[in-house]
């Protein structure tokens, strides 16, 4: 049966392919709340079948999930369900075809015939004597199921005499009777699932009805049962064992479920239909629905306490307890590798780790790891242990020192034990060389420390890092209770403990309301009163010490489980439980197996009853029973009072019977005791008590002794025998045999014994016959749990929406038996359901024989040998190992790949790789899957020494049992996530309505993630859970919700976008209501953030960006690792454009301010503040803040962004100045100096950093030649760096460290000059003497005349060097002064710093211009290389730059080098013009009269005397004989620096540069078509282009004067501006492949002339006059900053 899907668009999500479809409307209730809810059935449809592409039809018996939904949520998600009115549309009752034909009075006439039908079959039915039923009434009995068949007659049959005649029908001895009430019982069903249910209830709820019913009518009623829950309840418990429940427990679980449902439905009920008015008085109604919900918690606990007890649970649950889940955040994801079982203190030792290198964690399987590891480590790294081994624990750290072939194979030097030891790869975690490694201490982690003080050593000081969360979370936090309240047991604690109470009975009860009495003054208890006390706790303690003593075991059970006990139990009756043979026997089985094996090995004693003795030795009194029966059943003349009594003992106590029967499960040498067993068993069954006994939950026990090979054949007949009587007498346990497959087992042993085994046959027909019943049970048992868990996950829905406490006795018993996992280990076969292997399938079983002499070996060519699993539903590999040998030399495996897939045509899927060692014998193929595969296949690529076949020793397989956890967790998050999935649509309505309500989101969220962090803290087991939980509501509700939140409208605006927009304007309001306002604000923020890692970032100026080709223009580089996740990147896309908003709109306010840089830089300073207000010091803010700064910027018009670039350099270029200076001012300035830079880092990557460059540059040049370098100027670039794209300020610093070496080496020079010129006068003077030595004295005259000829010669000599000399400068001999010299590149020293020459000819005294000379000749040396002489040689060109030092008498006076040339030129004159000034020395008017205006201030030694005839004026030398002045001292009196403007002709000419540029890229691009061009090829095309033409003409290249000059980074960041404009696209599959964009082109009202000639606007044709706008563009982005990788 199908029908239609009408409400297919409103769509909820529930994971990978599956969604939520609203289907119809069930039912209305009136909330907690007062308002109307509706319960609306959401099918769950997968991909595929919710009719996308073809029909709408979906099968009626599809997943679905009932759900309440109020109003306001149901038009948010779907809102056709509403009618025009806004009111709730119920749908359309249908009639009934029979209605629609039957006339009123043959109905009426009908209806007269069944009553009077009714009454004749009771009576028939009670004259009815013997076993034979008379014929008149089967024939009245088949005339009533005819009617019933009818629908409109379905009102007649609910009269109450149907239910009596049904119940003597079902209880008639007679078969044909009890099969016509079944016929008429499906006939009623037939018609709707309502009809079912309430004959199911009616029937059940009779007195005694077990005692009726025989096993055929029980089946038809569970049968029935089975029909009406078959599509109500559809979960599928596949791969899990559910346990043999026989038809009597099944039959009260069905009452008990019954039961249930039908006081939910009264609860849901209980409100007035719609449109109906109620006449009862709200006290009424209250009173009413307290008693159903007290009767409703009540029947809700005993069906969990009987379902737990059917489904075996609480003999599975682990003796220690259940774990808690730790007290943190449900929502925060913990860390995986996080170590588990171990103390607080213990679970994360380590301090330390690394960013770089994958944890453990990461890979599928160890041996991946610690290849991994091996292939990474590095001789010095440090490394952690990650497991205990020998005398290494985990947790220690050392350093890596080698490695070999060896076991173990590493070696590192070891902190704790301060010497070598050698490990295994796998067992090392990589914390890389020091400075990789970081500190990870947390603040909770100190506190740990100091707390657990003896525990360990305190963490040092320097380890502490401050709490980067300084808010806390509210839902973690308990709520303030009443003191009052405090020492009370809550409403919940008091129902659990109210349910023992009740389960008393008689005396029991009468002395526990003593109790209570007594502590309560004696007031009278009744019902409601009892529902509604307030328990003190020393009251609690005393009912618990009480109630141990009253109970029997199965509610003593649940008593020590619940959460009550475990709560408010006394110590000493905690420690020691009032009942150890309870306990004791929990955990007794297998020490009774073991007792009998003892028994078997020692010698039988004379003594019948020894075996026995020897079992129930130790058991007390509860041994004693077993004792007492069998003494009862071997005396002659059964006592039968006596075994009756002692059968009511064991039905209390059932511990005993258990072991008797488990102690069948014991080696075949304990034939004496299975014989003993076996006769008392089978005179046990004749007793009806005997049969209310828990059979069925030892049946294993028979089952283990049926199969066994070393069975004694006296012992399996009698064995037979006893199952024999037993499904005789009870065919429920014929039912349970079957599900245990009996039959196969009876005819194993009937063939092993050749059929000689009595009653063999008998039994395995009986067993047989009963498949169709073992078939309804299992679906039952299936149902009823099926249907358990959805009244489970509704009232979790009811606690979400009401806000209300669980008051569910043991419900958190029951989630903790659903959650909990399982570390039983399955083996082979339990694993797999087959293996196949690629040749040689024969052999396949020698694989899994456990033989490791025996092997499978293949047969076919290299790399296609293969062994495919196929595993059991639901089994998570937690080990898969090959076992190999290495004496099979080349059919050994060399590598083996492991592959998973859904089928064996989709084994896609790479699960890891493992070269096998020739010395191997146990390969790790997997380990600790976390998804299930359900084809598995292992793939021998290579042999060792390049064999061909291989051979495989063995395969072994384990996994994790099969619980219930996926199922139960599946559903859970399924009804969480719809549940908080159409609450976040709902919210989302509200505040798309009304951004206001925006604030109240904070609350909203808290009540519900504390609703979820309470719950997960009070009934789920374990973190696992917990975390499940806490990620689904995260996904369902915050996710949604910050997708809404921050998605703009149709104004472009987001409501957070406005909501934080408000909060950067009111931060700083001082009034009450803006700081409640932004109180709100801060706390929805960091609830929306806190579940992200919160780490602070590191400074931009320690992340160096990379060269080369990975650089890039962004800020990626400071995201966090493992960042962002969908929210977060919402979130931070949302700041970013508040901060744009922000930094745009002061922008356009104060560009033209004199203060604009202080002022933005606190603007700047104010928004991090907000940031770390709203969002803890988080990198992905701190990046959003900075790109929304960026995007600002990038808005700005081009004169603009050189204005504010200007300001900012000048604003540097006062800064450095200004730290000159000294004291408190000096750090003042420094201050605001390094806020000035951490507001610049936002120019790095954008277009605004080639300007700034370039007036940084020009600022940089007059300060570093005007007052010399310092330590600032190096820290300064150090600093904001990235911002420029030349790097020009850095290559000027590293030439002015050039010329101080040229200055050192020229040092040495003149050093070297000077030696050789007095060694040769030192030679020439030798010479003269030794001449006048040899001539004699007789020749005294002519040697005179010689030696004057000799000197003679020897002078012109040292004229002619005086001569070369003097085209070097002569040497200076009196007091030289000390002359540096700078030798400055004009490829980074800004052009128009040196464009005035200097000529030192007639410009410089001799001694400074023979300094000169020597220098240049020392240069020109120094660059002169003989293998390139004939390239071009550097030449010096000297400039008027630089500065001097002039001692005035005694005043000292700091000049530049133009002021030194005139105090020096006015040595020699009493005064000077100034035009002769510019005549000599050729400098231009106003860089001269800026000179002399210092010189002639108050401060300078000159005067200016105006004179008519002397243009310009005369200088003269200061009298200070008129107005004396002191003449010592300092004065500075070097021409202040000269700020240029952005808005002049050289701005301008920036811009013209900029577009031109542009033009030249476009129209490349353009050529080149969508192919496009690779980033290094065009920017070289550009270049190209730009130096030889034809585009753009050369005449508009020098029109732009000093900004004429091209580099590659000016290209660079043209295309920058293109890609953020739109024009230039890159392609998606290389992004540094560009092309050309196709934009809209819009006309700018008020455009510049490129040409500086012409007057008016250029042709439309040129690319300047062209606004290019990125609206309709698909490849444009207006938000996001473009950037490159790839730089040349």
């Amino acid at each position: 049966m199908v029908e239609e899907l009408q409400y297919r668009e409103f769509r909820v999500p529930l994971g990978p392919g599956l969604h939520a479809y609203p289907d119809e409307l069930i039912r209305q209730r009136v909330g907690h709340d007062g308002h109307p809810e509706y319960q609306i059935r959401w099918l769950i449809l997968r991909r595929g079948e919710d009719g996308e592409g073809s029909s709408s039809q979906v099968d009626c018996k599809a997943e679905h999930i009932l759900l309440w939904m109020s109003n306001d949520e149901i038009y948010a998600n779907c809102h056709k369900m509403l009618g025009e009115n806004g009111q709730v549309i119920w749908p359309s009752q249908e009639t009934a075809g029979e209605a629609g034909t039957l006339d009123k009075s043959v109905l009426g006439e009908m209806e007269t015939d069944v009553k009077s039908l009714i009454q004749r079959a009771l009576r028939q039915l009670e004259e009815c004597v013997g076993t034979i039923p008379p014929a008149p009434l089967l024939h009245t009995v088949h005339v009533l199921s005819a009617y019933a068949s009818i629908e409109p007659l379905t009102g007649v049959f609910k009269d109450p005499r149907v239910l009596d005649l049904l119940m003597h029908m079902l209880s008639s001895p007679d078969y044909q009777i009890r099969w016509s009430a079944g016929r008429m019982i499906q006939a009623l069903a037939s018609h709707d699932a309502g009809t079912r249910t309430q004959i199911l209830l009616s029937l059940s709820q009779q007195e005694a009805i077990e005692k009726h019913l025989d096993f055929d009518s029980r089946c038809a009623l569970l049968a029935l049962f089975a029909q009406a829950t078959l599509s109500e309840h559809p979960i599928s418990f596949e791969g899990i064992q559910l346990p043999q429940v026989p038809g009597r427990l099944l039959f009260s679980l069905v009452k008990r479920y019954l039961h249930v449902t039908s006081l939910l439905d009264q609860l849901n009920d209980s409100a007035a239909e719609p449109g109906a008015q109620s006449s009862s008085a709200p006290e009424e109604l209250s009173g009413e629905r307290g008693r159903l919900e007290l009767e409703f918690s009540m029947a809700m606990g005993t069906l969990i306490s009987e379902l737990v007890q059917a489904m075996r649970w609480d003999w599975a649950s682990s003796r220690e307890g259940p774990s808690a889940p730790s007290s943190c955040s449900i929502f925060q994801p913990q860390l995986a590798d996080a170590g588990q079982g171990l103390p607080p203190t213990q679970a994360q030792p380590s301090l330390r780790r690394s960013r770089r290198f994958r944890p453990r964690s990461e890979f599928a399987s160890g041996n991946t790891y610690a290849l991994y590891v091996r292939d990474t480590l590095q001789p010095g790294m440090r490394v952690r242990m990650l497991d205990d081994f020998e005398e290494i624990s985990a947790g220690d750290e050392g350093e890596f020192r080698q490695s070999n072939n060896g076991v173990p194979p590493v070696q590192v030097l070891w902190e704790s034990t301060g010497r070598t030891y050698w490990v295994h790869w796998h067992m090392l975690e990589i914390l890389g060389f020091e400075e990789d490694t970081e500190d990870m201490v947390e603040a909770e982690e100190y506190q740990g420390a100091v707390v657990s003080g003896g525990q360990g050593v305190a963490l040092p000081s320097w380890r502490w890092k401050p709490m980067s969360e300084l808010y806390a979370m509210p839902y973690v936090l308990p709520e303030d209770e009443d003191t009052e309240e405090s020492e009370h047991l809550t409403q919940a604690e008091w129902w659990e403990l109210l349910f023992f109470i009740k389960k008393l009975e008689g005396p029991d009860h009468q002395e526990v309301l003593q109790i209570l009495q007594e502590n309560l003054d004696g007031e009278i208890l009744d019902d409601e009163i009892l529902a509604e006390l307030a328990v003190p706790m020393e009251l609690a303690q005393e009912l618990l010490l009480a109630l141990p003593q009253r109970l029997d075991d199965s509610a003593l059970r649940d008593l020590l489980n619940c959460r009550v006990y475990r709560k408010y139990a006394p110590e000493a009756l905690a420690g020691q439980p009032a009942y150890p043979s309870l306990l004791e026997a929990q955990a007794k089985p297998q020490e009774s197996a073991d007792a009998a094996r003892v028994e078997a090995k020692e010698p039988l004693t004379p003594c019948p009853s020894s075996p026995l003795r020897h079992l129930v030795e130790g058991y007390g009194p509860a041994g004693k029973i077993i004792l007492d029966l069998e003494q009862a059943l071997r005396s002659e003349g059964t006592q039968e009072s006596e075994v009756r009594s002692l059968l009511l003992l064991l039905q209390r106590q059932p511990q005993p019977f258990l072991v008797l029967m488990q102690s069948l499960d014991t080696p075949a040498a304990n034939k004496a005791l299975h014989l003993a067993i076996l006769r008392i068993l089978i005179r046990l069954v004749d007793f009806p008590e005997a049969l209310l006994l828990p059979w069925h939950e030892a049946m294993d026990a028979c089952m283990a002794c049926l199969r066994s090979p070393d069975t004694d054949r006296e012992v399996l007949q009698e064995l037979i025998f006893f199952l024999h009587h037993l499904a005789s007498v009870s065919r429920d346990y014929a039912v349970v045999l079957n599900q245990l497959g009996a039959r196969d087992a009876i005819s194993k042993a009937l063939e092993k014994h050749l059929g000689k085994l009595d009653m063999a046959q008998e039994l395995r027909d009986m067993v047989f016959k009963c498949e169709k019943h073992a078939h309804l049970y299992r679906k039952l048992t299936t149902n009823i749990l099926g249907g358990c868990i959805q009244m489970v996950l509704g009232q979790i829905e009811d606690h979400r929406r009401t806000h209300r406490p669980i008051n569910i006795p043991f419900f958190d018993v029951f989630l903790r038996y659903l959650c909990q996992g399982s570390s039983v280990e399955v083996k082979e076969d339990k694993c797999w359901e087959k293996v196949e292997v690629s040749s040689n399938p024969h052999r396949a079983g020698k694989l899994t024989d456990r033989n490791p002499k025996t092997y499978w070996e293949s047969n076919g060519s290299t790399g296609s040998h293969y062994i495919t699993l196929h595993m059991h539903q639901g089994i998570l590999i937690r080990q898969l190992t090959l076992l190999v040998a290495g004496e099979d030399s080349s059919y050994m495996p060399a590598r083996v790949v492991v592959f998973g897939g859904d089928s064996t045509s989709s084994l896609n899927t790479e699960l890891n790789s493992v070269n096998v060692m020739p010395s191997a014998s146990r390969v790790i193929l997997l380990e600790n899957l976390n998804r299930f595969w359900p084809v598995i296949q292992i793939r021998i690529k290579r042999c060792q020494q390049g064999g061909i076949d291989t051979r495989i020793r063995g395969l072994e397989v384990l996994g994790p049992k099969p619980t219930f956890w996926p199922v139960f967790r599946e559903q859970l998050c399924r009804h969480t996530r719809l549940f908080y999935m159409v609450r976040a649509q709902a919210w989302s309505q509200d505040i798309a309505e009304d951004r206001r309500s925006l604030l109240h989101l904070s609350s909203r969220l808290n009540g519900a993630l504390r609703q979820e962090q309470n719950f997960a803290d009070h009934f789920l087991p374990d973190n696992e859970a917990a975390q499940a939980l806490g990620k689904t509501c995260w996904e369902a509700l915050v996710s949604p919700l910050v997708q809404n939140i921050t998605s703009p409208d149709e104004d472009g605006i987001s409501p957070l976008g406005w909501l934080l927009d408000q909060y950067l304007e009111c931060r700083d309001n001082p009034q009450s209501r803006a700081a409640a306002f932004s109180s709100r604000v801060r706390r929805l923020t960091h609830l929306l953030v806190h579940v992200e890692p919160c780490e602070v970032p590191t400074a931009v100026v320690a992340t160096p960006r990379p060269k080369g080709r990975n650089r890039s223009h962004d800020w990626s580089s400071l995201a966090t690792q493992g960042l962002p996740s969908s929210i977060m990147k919402n979130l931070t896309r949302c700041w970013q454009a508040a901060v744009e908003e922000q930094v745009n709109s002061f922008l356009t306010s104060h560009w033209q301010d004199d203060d604009f840089v202080p002022s933005y830089c606190e603007h700047f300073n104010n928004l991090q503040t907000s940031s770390s207000e709203l969002f803890g010091p988080r990198a992905a803010f701190l990046l959003a803040l900075q790109n929304g700064c960026a995007g600002a910027f990038l808005k700005l018009p081009f004169l603009k962004a050189a204005h504010v670039s200007e300001q900012f350099a000048r604003h540097i270029d006062q800064g450095i100045q200004g730290s000159r200076i000294g004291g408190a001012r000096e750090m003042e300035m420094l201050a605001q100096l390094q806020r000035c830079l951490e507001t610049v880092l936002i120019f790095s990557g954008l277009e605004i950093a080639t300007t700034f460059e370039h007036y940084y540059q020009h600022y940089m040049s007059d300060r570093l030649l005007s007052l010399g370098s310092s330590w600032l100027e190096g820290a300064v670039l150090e600093q904001i760096g990235p911002c420029f794209p030349n790097r020009l300020p850095q290559q000027m610093l590293r030439s002015l460290s050039t010329s101080e070496e040229l200055q050192r080496q020229f040092h040495v020079y003149q050093l070297q000059r000077l030696d050789q010129e007095l060694l040769k006068l030192e030679d020439t003077e030798k010479k003269i003497q030794v001449g006048h030595e040899a001539s004699g004295k007789e020749h005294e005259r002519a040697c005179k005349e010689e030696a004057e000829d000799a000197g003679g010669a020897a002078a012109a000599d040292v004229t002619e060097e005086e001569e070369e000399e003097e085209e070097e400068g002569l040497y200076y001999e009196g007091a030289m002064p000390k002359v540096s010299v700078l030798v400055l590149s004009p490829r980074c020293w800004p052009i128009a710093s040196i464009r005035h020459t200097l000529n030192p000819r007639t410009c410089l005294p001799s001694y400074l211009r023979g300094t000169l000379n020597r220098y240049s000749n020392f240069y020109n040396r120094s660059q002169s290389y003989p293998a390139l002489e004939q390239g071009p040689q550097r030449r010096l060109q000297w400039t008027w730059l630089g500065r001097a030092v002039v001692q005035f008498g005694d005043l000292t006076l700091h000049v530049s080098t133009v002021q030194m040339w005139l105090l020096l030129y006015l040595n020699d004159r009493k005064a000077v013009s100034v035009e002769s000034l510019l005549a000599l020395s050729g400098l231009s008017a106003d860089m001269l009269n800026q000179a002399i205006g210092l010189l002639t201030s108050s401060r300078g030694p000159l005067d200016l005397h105006e004179q008519k005839d002397v243009p310009g004026g005369v200088l003269k030398i200061r009298d200070d004989s008129q107005e004396p002045r002191p003449r010592w001292g300092t004065e500075w009196l070097i021409p202040p620096q000269t700020y240029l403007k952005a808005e002049d002709e050289e701005g301008r000419n920036l811009e013209k540069r900029r577009n031109l540029l542009n033009c030249l890229i476009v129209r490349i691009l353009k050529a080149h078509g969508d192919k496009g061009l690779h980033i290094d090829q065009l920017v070289c095309l550009v270049l190209e282009a730009w130096q030889k033409g034809p585009c753009p003409p050369r005449g508009l290249v020098s029109g732009l004067g000093r900004g004429s000059a091209c580099s590659s980074t000016d290209v660079l960041s043209c295309i920058l501006h293109l890609l953020g404009k739109g024009t230039v696209r890159r392609h998606d599959d290389r992004p540094q492949m560009l092309s050309y964009a196709v934009p809209v082109t819009v006309m700018e009202p008020h455009t510049e002339s490129l040409n500086p000639g012409s007057s008016g606007p250029n042709p439309p044709l040129t690319f300047h006059t062209l606004q290019i706008r990125s609206r309709g563009v698909p490849y444009a982005s207006c938000t996001v900053t473009q950037s490159f990788s790839t730089f040349r």
